[in-house]
């Protein structure tokens, strides 16, 4: 079966701490698949606030998420603090990839790391725009190479 890898840049542009709430946590005791993704959309909403912007207004255009690959670590459980740290990579005309890692605060444990599509997005007329040049040239200092790998696990003892 084919496993996806998503490659981490050696630094980040951000980072910011969220604390897992029961809201979180599902009936196996542990962090819900479906809320991980609220907590990168929260710690993607702080990084663009931290750029002086808000996901409906960078330099007059807005964005959407176009796809999200990520990779479960470790688990995560109530009560623990995750340290999300976020980059650029793959800066394109109209998008780039958020690359993000999220790691338990006291211990550094690897709990999930990912890669999410942002695209420019007119919310006026429904279109999709070019990166605002602002943005790109503050993107730029933190481009890492590309995140997402496809990898390929060969069957073992399978007959073909």
């Amino acid at each position: 079966m084919a496993r996806i890898q998503i490659r981490l840049p050696s630094q980040f542009a951000f980072s910011t701490d969220l604390t897992l709430y029961q809201s979180h946590i599902n009936y196996g005791g542990h962090l819900d698949n479906a809320l991980l993704l609220s907590l990168v959309s929260e710690a993607r909403v702080r990084f663009f606030k931290l750029l002086g912007y808000t996901e409906l207004n960078v330099e007059g255009v807005g964005i959407v998420v176009s796809d999200a690959a990520l990779q479960y670590r470790s688990e995560a459980f109530h009560g623990e603090v995750m340290v999300l740290r976020m980059g650029a990579a793959d800066l394109g005309r109209k998008g780039f990839d958020m690359v993000w890692s999220m790691n338990e605060k006291s211990t550094q444990r690897e709990v999930a790391r990912g890669k999410t599509g942002i695209v420019f997005f007119d919310y006026e007329t429904r279109k999709v725009v070019p990166m605002p040049d602002a943005l790109r040239d503050k993107l730029a200092r933190f481009d890492a190479p590309s995140a997402l790998v496809l990898a390929v696990d060969e069957p073992q003892g399978v007959p073909t």
